[in-house]
């Protein structure tokens, strides 16, 4: 076949790649002769016309799996002559699984530059570049094949998702971003590709992993959508159900995704947080006490686990969201499993290096987990603390170089921000806490230590840690020159500040591993931090006569590159030693340092050498980011920190040198005037805090007196209330005796009747009190009946008998009752007849007395009357003083009779009290046997479950049907007695 005919046969999108096919086959194909690619060539337009002009399915599905079949040997023909028709395929014959999956696998083929290794092996001399972004280039120019690739990533069949996904992989290797911005504006296309994590078979969830890899690589908005979509959970169960860090590639996946949405997204790292996802990262770094051999891909799964924890505790991220993340890593015990790592034996020395890195930037400015690592100990005899041994690793000279520097950020970044920690690491120095016993090492001695040892990079270290320890700090700067060191036996002990001066003046005369220029670097760097904003400082310094001429001396010589920087700190040194001089030493006044300057050194080439600090390499490299990393150990130069701290004096130490005396007069009356300000701006400052504090006491005494106040007003609206109510009811009863009034006014009946409603009041309030005071007396009686019935409780053994002994008693007591009601019944009738009889007598007496009366006056008229009858007189007069001693002996007994039967009224009520009490006695009996039932009737319960289980697990269970019988005679008779009460 014409080989140019079977090109211009193709669309015009493939012409470029049809040119390229042209005239690079001898190139791509050595081995094959023009021949065979001709016969190729026209076997795959063969194919390609069968595809598109047969009408049967089956045979368009084999001649796509011919397709196939040829697509990763012929890679460059078949995407150049068949890539239309396959898109077509895709879009016409949906319905067929088996077609749809070959027409994927052939353009993944054809799109994809993941060949195995033998084919690589083979046709690495073949490949085309940029073969397989043309071909993605091709594709996705029409956007709807991308829509319509999503469209088939949702069919749940295996043969069309899996190929799916892998060429939607592809695509988005090739051309990453362009596939970004078209499944970002496909409607809910990334919702669609999210479904893969929750797919039941793991070779399609985890392509799906590696697929959201790619789609979420430096895009913020796709990240979003993917972190809100609830990717963060799905991840973190895959990682869970995969064994954590002991799981296999799966979870360096998942880590490598997790990474993608979090770095440098603040949003998603904010819902990380608030979803209180960094409390599921805990059991990542459990380990255990064995940490011998390890895998390399659980070694490759931690330093991915502890870069994630790294992302959320970044410098670069907003300081709030930073701290916050500190704190949820503290709270979480997520620090204190870190600490856990770092103390732990035998862990391999890149985790080991990576995990004090991670700590360094979880405990980096917050205090809290700043103080706890100070209290972190390690497994030794004695303990000692973790920050101490971990100097000890940073001195030590046979640790490895990334080691020693992960030790010194994590000593710079549990400084950060910590005066507290600062003073503590600076007191170790001073002389009144030095252990004289010698016993444990502390912190400060393991600095100085490698300040003045051998090995340049432990002096450089040491520098650093120890300007670290004096950062913004101008106390401990002054506390610091308290500092005496013993160099050798005789000679008498000199100052921290001048041992360093005096190293630093020897130079190249000691004899030190590694490089020169360091050791220079590292102290003159301390120097400065140490001199900076401190004028006592600055004035110890200059007390030594030799400080002076050896900067001078440094400044002025003409030096190689590598002294050039030696130089510039010099330069530095000299003019924060002007700039902070406060002119108490006449020698060394602003002024004749400045004439100094202009007489050895000149003005311009003092600040030429000034500038070469900020003009070097390693500075620049050393002023990106907090965290020293270093190629090897000559190019660890410069701090981070002291970077600022040149940005900050390079300007103002290159006006200080140019400033006349007078300008340095008018300055210094400013600086004068600027403290007044500021000790008056303090002094207010504090006044303001006084007062916000009594403000805030008188804020908090005004919450609490509104409280009461709401409490008391609605207390009052309560009682106001209630008095409302009183004089609604005070109302009507008012109204109600206005009418009874008027009643009574217009007739005089209506008040008799309501006096006799007042005496009837009246008579049952008498009554009322009456029962309260039979009540008082009931209640002491019953008190007493209480200590009977308690002896006779515990002398009844069973339910029965103190039922029976209860009815007893109430038979008992109601027959007394029933006695003393007859003889009441008998006395009050004998006490009415003989109220009869008195009342007889009574109206004889009154006859006998009106016929006395009606006699008298018959014997005063005629005494001859009288006269002739004395003796009926006198029978008369007897029987008189008889009928009276007769009614004083009726009366008498009547009084009697009523006391007795004051008394037969007083023993009825008393038997009518222990009549209640013996109720209220088998009241409770009742219930006590109620419970009992209710007990019993759950224990029957529970034994029958019992049996029941264990007849289901095969024991035997013996029947206790005379036991069960006994119960339940024991229960017919408790309902009879019930029935009887």
């Amino acid at each position: 076949m014409n080989l140019a005919g079977g090109v211009s046969s193709c669309p015009m999108p493939l012409l470029k790649l049809g040119c390229v096919f042209r005239s690079s086959v001898t190139t791509l194909y050595p081995t094959a002769s023009l021949t065979q690619m001709s016969l190729v060539c026209f076997q795959i337009q063969k194919l390609c016309d069968r595809v598109a002009s047969s009408t049967l399915l089956d045979d368009r599905r084999d001649a796509v799996r011919a397709l196939k079949s040829l697509s990763k040997k012929y890679r460059l023909e078949v995407g150049i002559q068949a890539m239309e028709h396959l898109i077509h395929v895709l879009q016409t014959d949906r319905s067929d699984s088996e077609i749809i999956g070959y027409a994927l696998d052939t353009l993944y083929n054809v799109i994809s530059n993941d060949l195995e290794e033998e084919e690589q092996e083979e046709n690495l001399a073949k490949q085309v570049d940029d073969l397989g972004s043309q071909f993605t280039e091709i594709f996705i120019k029409q956007q709807e094949n991308v829509t319509l690739l999503l469209t088939l990533v949702e069919e749940f069949d295996f043969h069309v998702r899996w190929p799916g996904v892998k060429l939607l992989t592809s695509l988005l290797k090739q051309q990453g971003p362009q596939v970004q911005q078209i499944i970002l504006v496909s409607p809910m296309g990334v919702s669609r590709l999210m479904d893969l994590l929750a797919d039941s078979r793991e070779v399609i969830r985890n392509d799906g992993v590696l697929l959201l890899q790619q789609l979420t690589k430096s895009n913020a908005a796709i990240q979003k959508i993917v972190a809100f979509e609830n990717a963060f959970e799905r991840l973190l169960d895959i990682i869970t159900e995969e064994g954590n860090s002991d799981g296999g590639i799966v979870v360096e996946d998942c880590l490598l995704l997790l990474q993608n949405l979090l770095k440098n997204n603040n949003s998603n790292q904010n819902f990380f947080k608030e979803g209180s996802y960094i409390q599921r990262m805990k059991p990542w770094f459990e380990v255990g006490d064995d940490n011998c051999g390890w895998s390399a891909q659980k070694v490759t799964n931690l330093h991915l686990m502890l870069q994630l924890v790294r992302v959320l505790v970044s410098p670069t991220n907003p300081p709030g969201a930073t701290s916050s993340c500190q704190k949820a890593m503290f709270h979480c015990g997520l620090l204190q499993q870190l600490c856990t790592i770092l103390m732990a034996t035998g862990v391999p020395a890149d985790i080991l290096t990576e995990t004090i890195n991670t700590v360094s930037e979880v405990i980096r400015g917050c205090q809290i987990n700043q103080d706890y690592f100070a209290s972190v100990n390690a497994p030794s005899n004695p303990p000692r603390p973790a920050i101490v041994v971990l100097l000890m690793s940073m001195v030590n000279e046979r640790q490895p170089f990334v080691l020693r520097c992960a030790v010194l950020y994590c000593f710079q970044c549990f400084l950060y921000k910590n005066q507290k920690g600062q003073g503590e690491i600076v007191s170790t120095l001073l002389p009144s806490t030095i252990d004289a016993t010698g016993n444990s090492v502390s912190a400060g001695q393991l600095l100085c230590g490698g300040l003045f040892s051998t090995d340049s990079l432990s002096n450089w270290c040491a520098a650093v840690a120890l300007a670290h320890a004096l950062q913004e700090n101008a106390t401990l700067k002054e506390q610091l020159l308290r500092v005496q060191l013993a160099t050798s036996i005789g000679n008498p002990p000199v100052s921290l500040l001048q041992q360093c001066t005096n190293i630093l003046s020897q130079g190249d005369k000691i004899d030190r591993r590694g490089s020169k220029v360091q050791t220079r670097v590292g102290l003159l760097m301390l120097l400065c931090t140490w001199l900076s904003n401190c004028s006592i400082a600055v004035t110890h310094f200059l007390h030594n006569p030799a400080n002076i001429p050896f900067l001078t001396g440094q400044i002025a010589e003409n030096l190689g590159e590598e002294e050039q920087l030696v130089q510039g700190l010099c330069a530095l040194l000299l003019g924060i030693s002007i700039y902070y001089n406060d002119n108490s030493l006449e020698n060394y006044r602003k002024e004749k340092l400045k004439q100094l300057i202009e007489k050895r050194i000149g003005r311009e080439n003092f600040i030429e050498k000034l500038g070469f600090i900020s003009k070097h390499e390693l500075y620049s490299r050393a002023a990106q980011k907090p965290q020293p990393s270093f190629s090897s150990p000559d190019h660890m130069m410069f701090d981070h920190e002291f970077t600022k701290l040149v940005k900050e004096l390079e300007g103002v130490i290159s006006k200080a040198i140019y400033k006349s005396s007078e300008e340095d007069k008018k300055e210094e009356e400013v600086k004068k005037t600027l403290e007044q300000h500021d000790n008056i701006v303090t002094h207010y400052k504090k006044v303001i805090r006084e007062q916000d504090q009594e403000l805030e006491e008188l804020k908090q005494q005004v919450n609490t007196l509104k409280s009461q106040n709401e409490q008391l007003q609605a207390t009052v609206t309560q009682q106001v209330s209630q008095i409302q109510q009183h004089k609604d009811q005070y109302n009507l009863l008012k109204v109600q005796l206005g009418k009874d009034t008027q009643h009574h006014n217009s007739h005089g009946e209506t008040f008799q009747m309501n006096g006799i409603q007042v005496e009837e009041v009246s008579k049952l309030k008498e009554e009322l009190e009456e029962w309260r005071n039979k009540h008082e007396l009931l209640q002491g009686q019953l008190r007493e009946k209480d200590s009977v019935i308690e002896k006779l409780k515990s002398s009844q053994l069973e339910m029965g008998t103190t039922e029976q002994s209860s009815q007893t008693s109430k038979s008992g007591g109601l027959e007394l009752n029933n006695e003393l009601q007859k003889e009441l019944e008998t006395l009050r009738s004998q006490i009415q007849l003989q109220s009869t009889e008195i009342s007889k007598l009574q109206t004889e007496n009154q006859k006998l007395q009106l016929m006395n009366s009606a006699a008298d006056p018959v014997l005063g008229d005629s005494g001859t009357t009288a006269t002739k009858n004395p003796e009926a007189e006198g029978r008369l007069l007897q029987e008189v003083k008889e009928l009276k001693s007769e009614v004083k002996a009726l009366s008498e007994e009547k009084a009697s009779l009523k006391q007795h039967l004051d008394s037969s009224n007083s023993t009825v009520a008393i038997l009518q009290d222990q009549k209640s009490k013996l109720q209220q006695e088998v009241a409770e009996s009742k219930k006590e046997q109620d419970d009992l039932l209710v007990l019993l009737a759950d224990q029957d319960q529970k034994l029958s479950a019992l049996k029941n289980k264990l007849k289901e697990l095969g024991e035997p269970v013996e029947d206790e049907d005379d036991i069960e019988s006994g119960d339940q005679g024991d229960d017919d008779e408790d309902g009879e007695e019930e029935e009887q009460d």
